[in-house]
């Protein structure tokens, strides 16, 4: 079992607010994300952060996207698609889609919106 499984959400996630920040994006756009991969609302959200939910925790009470699985790429040069713990996979995905988020892409891309023919 990875570390980051009984790692609190509450403590990562002041770090992904923060990558995206510095890359002139918003905090609502973080957490648009998040609830968008995970199904939670605002309150939800909320909730686990101040309960210090783990990963594990968190990931078992969410209800993934079903266009999660259009995410595709690299985080920390593991393509995200190929890894093979659930758990993990679904780590990767939220990783992958701030890392998008801070590097600029269009919202409509990052939350895999289809686009019109």
């Amino acid at each position: 079992m990875s570390r980051i499984f009984a790692t609190s959400f509450a403590a990562v996630y002041p770090l992904y607010v923060a990558k995206a920040e510095r890359k002139g994006r918003a905090k609502a756009e973080v957490d648009q994300v998040i609830e968008w991969l995970t199904g939670f609302d605002e309150p939800a959200l909320q909730k686990h952060l101040a309960d210090g939910t783990t990963f594990e925790e968190f990931f078992a009470d969410a209800r993934l996207n079903p266009n999660a699985t259009l995410i595709t790429g690299t985080v920390c040069g593991v393509r995200v698609q190929e890894v093979e713990d659930p758990l993990m996979q679904k780590i990767r995905y939220l990783d992958l889609l701030v890392d998008e988020l801070a590097r600029g892409k269009a919202m409509a891309k990052i939350l895999r919106v289809a686009q019109p023919a």
